[in-house]
């Protein structure tokens, strides 16, 4: 096996990718994103046939490679299936390794995202020579890939880390269907339900707001909120910050519970985090034991944007080291 054919499934995009993997990085060679729109069919098939164009283009036979498989919990990797992913409305039961290995002619590996990614960055990025390491994906949603002891825990049914469930606050924004989760205040949707609830105390407290566009509330987004931070507007700022707080409040628990090293996180923690950082740190000085705090460091991704395609790639390398 010398090629990995990954699919890097997420709620609002997915990607093909061709690459080659090394001891020391990964050569990407082909790439193409794709809306995920439609059903898992449609999404799925669109991506194989792109993925079979890279074979041929770059003349590599089935027997060279293998698929690699990223995608947001809850799923079961053992059996190959996604379950029912809150982010992927539709996808249930969905038995992607049977259907990607019979369209594909070649083995293929499903990977929780956050566990991929966290075997990524623990190879290749931010989380390099360390044995105590904890991924955070805070993307479209909020998942944790574990690394302990040197090795990735999965847990009793491959559910570990499903971080973004656990409830913070009373009241919240919803994510992973439950108002004051960790990934309601910590996530794309997450922000922007949060922005969209201060933008409406702010109109009605006859405020304007910074990073509401013509198409109203509803229409806000965490991307919205990010821009009209980088412009210096005071009450996007507000926003990130109440995030911030709350992405403390979860850390701590994880610090407290787990003592790692580093927490590396992806999506907009590693875009924006600047907007989070000091309400972050001050949240999880105050809820952690300072023993713990101060063993750990707080990352951005080591591997930037491309994160999700190094972890597609390595759900199919563990497949080839076990």
């Amino acid at each position: 096996m010398k090629y990995v054919l990954g699919f890097d499934i997420g709620g609002t995009k997915s990607a093909i990718l061709l690459a080659r993997p090394g001891k020391e990085n990964v050569e990407f060679l082909e790439r193409k994103a794709i809306p995920t729109h439609g059903t898992w069919k449609e999404v799925l098939g669109c991506l194989a046939d792109k993925g079979k164009a890279f074979l041929e283009s770059h003349q590599i036979s089935g027997k060279e490679c293998c698929i690699g498989i990223s995608c947001g919990g809850p799923l079961d990797s053992g059996r190959g299936v996604i379950l029912s992913p809150p982010n992927l409305p539709g996808w249930d039961q969905v038995p992607i390794v049977s259907y990607l290995e019979q369209r594909l002619d070649m083995d293929a590996r499903l990977k929780n995202d956050a566990d991929a990614c966290a075997l990524a960055e623990w190879r290749y990025g931010a989380g390099r020579g360390c044995r105590h390491m904890i991924f955070l994906t805070f993307g479209t949603g909020l998942g944790a890939g574990l690394v302990l002891n040197g090795r990735l825990y999965e847990g009793a049914c491959g559910m570990a880390g499903e971080a973004g469930h656990v409830r913070l606050a009373e009241e919240g924004p919803v994510g992973y269907e439950k108002a004051g989760s960790f990934e309601g205040f910590c996530s794309g949707g997450g922000i922007a339900r949060l922005a969209r609830s201060m933008a409406e105390d702010a109109l009605k407290a006859g405020r304007p707001v910074s990073y509401m566009k013509e198409g109203g509330l509803d229409d806000i987004t965490a991307r919205d909120v990010a821009e009209a931070a980088e412009m210096g507007c005071a009450d996007a700022g507000e926003v990130l910050a109440v995030s911030g707080r709350y992405f403390g409040r979860g850390l701590a628990m994880l610090v407290d519970i787990l003592n790692p090293e580093r927490i590396v996180a992806g999506g907009i923690y590693a875009r924006a985090g600047r907007f989070l950082k000091d309400e972050m740190e001050k949240e999880l000085r105050r809820e952690a034991l300072p023993a713990s705090v101060n063993a750990c460091c707080i990352l951005p991704c080591g591997l930037g944007e491309q994160i999700g395609d190094y972890g597609a790639v390595m759900a199919a390398l563990e497949m080839w080291e076990e």
